[in-house]
């Protein structure tokens, strides 16, 4: 088990924090950053390889990693120069060279405790499993995701009809046995499509839905915060604050 973390933004809509730094290398405990709580987590859990893919602000991620090395977790660095013209689809592209055996997919942006990563590794093995929470309502920004009532994952995006919306994806998700091949001829069928750098990968994994099974695994009532605005930085900081 490897896993690859998505990292190639900016984040703008925390600016000025990110005017010169990536928002992974934001400080969210004591001086600990976004990637390095990341990269904790995943060796705590036994993930002996992670692959981060930079693009804004790469030469600054590089030397963190190089300062700051997380004993158990080996780290390669993969560089997306297309970061300012592309969403995560692009990202999640440059990698599929390391989509050979299973992973883990993690946004760069999203913290958990450790629970949820425990309760993902121990999900039943399907080929693709996507992490998601329940909440009463969604907003525009979530990224929605429509399952059957067996769990099974019917469609993802921002824009399901909210009838239809019974879970949110946290940004975490599993490919095991014929699932990281899934997903690969996923990408690459999808990045030949008008509009690509524009899209988002989870687009792939709600097509794939309608080929394969894709399952959801619920860590609702465990803690987990994805860092877009000022106020997500406070709350994961708040979190991290209280657990002293």
């Amino acid at each position: 088990m490897k896993a690859i973390v998505l990292s190639a933004g900016q984040g703008r809509r925390l600016l000025p924090l990110t005017e010169d730094i990536p928002k992974c290398l934001l400080e969210v405990d004591a001086g600990t950053t976004v990637l390095t709580r990341q990269l904790e987590l995943l060796a705590r859990s036994g993930v002996p390889r992670a692959i981060v893919v930079t693009g804004f602000g790469a030469e600054a991620v590089e030397r963190h990693l190089a300062a700051h090395p997380v004993p158990g977790i080996a780290v390669e660095i993969l560089f997306n120069p297309f970061f300012a013209t592309s969403d995560n689809l692009a990202t999640c592209w440059l990698a599929r060279a390391a989509m050979t055996e299973d992973f883990l997919l993690l946004n760069g942006d999203t913290l958990f405790e450790a629970e949820v990563l425990e309760r993902v590794l121990a999900a039943p093995p399907g080929a693709i499993t996507v992490t998601t929470d329940e909440k009463r309502d969604y907003d525009e920004d979530d990224m929605k995701v429509s399952v059957d009532e067996n769990g099974r994952v019917l469609a993802i995006g921002k824009d399901l009809p909210r009838e239809s919306v019974g879970a949110e994806s946290i940004g975490l998700l599993q490919f095991r046995n014929e699932g990281p091949k899934l997903l690969v001829q996923g990408l690459e069928r999808a990045m030949r499509e008008p509009g690509a750098l524009r899209r988002w990968y989870l687009s792939v994994v709600s097509a794939l839905a309608q080929e394969t099974a894709v399952e959801s695994r619920s860590i609702h009532g465990l803690w987990w915060q994805e860092i877009d605005d000022p106020g997500d930085l406070t709350a994961v900081r708040g979190f991290y604050a209280s657990q002293q």
